[in-house]
């Protein structure tokens, strides 16, 4: 998508409908920079072990309990006290993706991993919710196993600000084979096209 059509879209305060074309043109251009930039490191040690851990500390949550959790981060986003947020921000696997997003000159905008749950790992930022367990970047990945990639659609993103896409795909334990969990990591549509 071209950038004065975001930029168009934003300032009159329009929902992005994008047209197949251009929906068609951004997939390819997600796809090719995944293949080119994210998929060097997209199952790094470093995010697979924190996933891991998470996953055998937090095995066996009930949904009551996932919601809960979900429910606390929620009334946590924008306070200076966070401390359901502040352990997924502040982590090896958190730092090694704030890397990548500096690295990338302003195209990524965030990255954060899930678990077996849903549930955030290591974020660069504050995301909206804990449980992304009932969204694509998830059950599009994480559901249906190794090499899964989901392509999402450009929207504006409140948590960064920008028209973005995201690319999601399957982090998996590279002994067995198995899915651990998922990596989204969000596009800046306008630095990308």
């Amino acid at each position: 998508m071209h950038k004065h059509v975001l930029a168009l879209a934003a300032m009159a305060g329009l929902s992005l409908a994008t047209p197949p074309a251009a929906a068609d043109e951004f997939s390819q251009a997600l796809s090719d920079y995944y293949d080119s930039q994210i998929a060097t490191w997209a199952n790094d040690p470093a995010l697979i072990a924190a996933v891991r851990e998470q996953n055998a500390a937090r095995s066996g949550l009930t949904q009551a309990e996932i919601d809960a959790m979900d429910g606390e981060w929620r009334s946590q986003v924008g306070a200076a006290d966070a401390p359901a947020i502040d352990p997924v921000l502040n982590n090896p696997a958190a730092d090694f993706l704030r890397a990548r997003v500096e690295a990338s000159g302003g195209v990524i905008t965030e990255a954060f991993t899930m678990d077996a749950n849903g549930l955030n790992v290591a974020a660069t930022a504050v995301t909206s919710d804990m449980w992304q367990g009932d969204e694509a970047k998830f059950t599009e990945t994480y559901t249906r196993g190794a090499g899964a990639t989901h392509l999402g659609d450009v929207e504006f993103d409140e948590s960064t600000q920008t028209y973005q896409g995201q690319i999601s795909v399957t982090l998996t334990d590279p002994e067995t084979g198995a899915a651990l969990g998922a990596l989204t990591v969000g596009i800046n549509a306008e630095a990308l096209m």
